[in-house]
């Protein structure tokens, strides 16, 4: 049954929720046979439905009465779920999760990419569904994010102050957050003492919207091994105010490996051109993974689920196949992790990543671990992997490939059938890309082996390794 609300918005009602779809959304079907994506249910519920926007081909909606509750569900353990936008499968089963992850990556590939594929291996589930994050970042706001209730309650809010996540499409607004669920202690203590402490002391939050205040982000990072790294980015170049919080930081939590700061005055929160200053400790952290560590930085790039991490990589070398005598290419080798990690079992990997100072760190790594058989090159992709650069470091017998969620430059694509090697490991982030750089080498290569992992419960995120083998 469909009729208008005040709003002019069509309501549906008794939709039955039959699917979940990309980007975390779930899928009914109005009763023209439209699709509509909803943000707010889990497969298997019946719900009657206003929608938010309407296309000709679907709608968008949320659910407004919920006449049935799949079997499907769970109960959310975090009070923000909900609000806050970083966990939205956090109310459903995770063998669910992992059925809809897995569901997904073989509709891109067998979809979008038109593939043949082999016997599907079931996807690798993570052993811890919540604090599996290595790394999380807060800001800071002086103009939170009221709650209805807040909202309806004609009551002056004195407490506008917060250091969370940002609302999903806002910009200026920010959830304060009192406990996530993502990462582990001390990470929410150090969150909540920083601001208790600012509070008491009179520090200012940042207004995002008006470009003023003092305190503007917190970034901490921990690893497997117990160290730990904060990062206060500050707007305002108050030299007193600063060192009074930084120092409260470092008595109240000496076991902070690495406590950094940075000034940053520019309209946008990234820290990629600004210049880190170590207040205390180390300016950097080290991660260990099957005897190898990794010096991290800041601005270094390493994957959020340590443990997955793991696993990703040994599957990813494990599809490889490496016998000692192979020439291997890592693309997008970010601070060459890959590399390193299947370097002694290659003749000698050659990783080449866009960003100079991840090349640096995994320059740095290789001599930390003692791993002569690298080397690292920075460059745009499509630029730097050319014929040139293949005469001059050798033809891979092996490429492995982990580029960023937009896939591979058509140009990269064509480099790669160009040189033709045995085989190429893809190992991606988003399997809808994937599966469209997948459809132009499929008249070259047949897919041999797939192996989804979740290295993110609680959304809808799945990364995917495709081997393939020369014809």
């Amino acid at each position: 049954m469909r009729r208008k609300n005040k709003k002019t918005r069509t309501v549906f009602e008794n939709v039955t929720v039959v699917d979940a779809g990309a980007k975390g959304k779930t899928i009914g079907k109005a009763p023209d046979g439209r699709v509509i994506f909803l943000t707010n249910t889990v497969p298997g519920d019946i719900v009657d439905v206003q929608t938010t926007k309407k296309r000709k081909a679907y709608f968008e909606g949320v659910a407004i009465n919920f006449h049935t509750l799949s079997d499907k569900r769970t109960e959310p353990v975090c009070e923000h779920f909900g609000t806050c936008g970083g966990c939205k499968w956090q109310n459903m089963s995770y063998d669910n999760q992992l059925f809809y992850k897995q569901k997904e990556v073989e509709n891109n590939l067998r979809r979008i990419g038109h593939l043949e594929l082999p016997e599907i291996t079931p996807i690798l589930g993570s052993k811890e569904q919540y604090f599996y994050r290595n790394k999380m970042e807060f800001s800071f706001s002086d103009s939170r994010w009221l709650s209805l209730n807040e909202i309806n309650s004609n009551e002056e809010i004195k407490d506008r102050n917060a250091l969370g996540f940002h609302i999903p499409g806002m910009w200026d607004k920010i959830l304060d957050i009192k406990k996530c669920h993502l990462q582990k202690d001390p990470s929410n203590a150090i969150r909540l003492a920083t601001k208790e402490f600012a509070l008491a002391n009179e520090l200012s939050f940042f207004n995002p919207r008006n470009q003023f205040g003092l305190l503007r982000t917190m970034m901490i990072r921990t690893s497997s091994i117990g160290e730990i790294m904060v990062l206060v980015q500050f707007f305002e170049n108050d030299k007193t105010k600063r060192e009074l919080l930084l120092n409260h930081l470092s008595e109240k939590f000496p076991e902070i490996t690495a406590l950094l700061y940075v000034v940053n005055e520019k309209q946008n929160d990234t820290i990629y051109d600004q210049t880190i200053v170590c207040f205390k400790g180390r300016d950097h952290i080290f991660e260990e993974m099957e005897g190898l560590k990794f010096k991290i930085n800041a601005k270094s790039f390493y994957q959020t689920n340590s443990d997955q991490a793991y696993e990703l990589y040994k599957i990813t070398r494990d599809f490889a196949g490496l016998t000692g005598e192979e020439l291997v290419y890592d693309l997008y080798t970010g601070t060459g992790t890959i590399a390193q990690f299947v370097s002694k079992k290659a003749k000698k990997v050659v990783g080449i990543e866009a960003v100079p100072e991840a090349i640096e760190d995994a320059k740095a790594n290789a001599i930390l671990n003692n791993i002569d058989n690298t080397s690292f090159f920075a460059g745009d992709m499509k630029n730097i992997f050319n014929p040139e650069f293949i005469t001059e470091n050798g033809v891979p017998d092996i490429i492995i490939t982990d580029p960023p969620r937009d896939g591979m430059h058509k140009d990269v694509v064509q480099q790669i059938l160009n040189i033709a090697p045995q085989k190429i490991v893809y190992v991606s982030c988003n399997s809808a890309t994937q599966a469209r750089d997948l459809e132009m080498m499929k008249d070259l290569y047949t897919i041999t082996k797939t192996q989804a992992v979740d290295m993110f419960p609680q959304t809808h995120h799945v990364e995917n390794v495709v081997l393939l083998e020369k014809r």
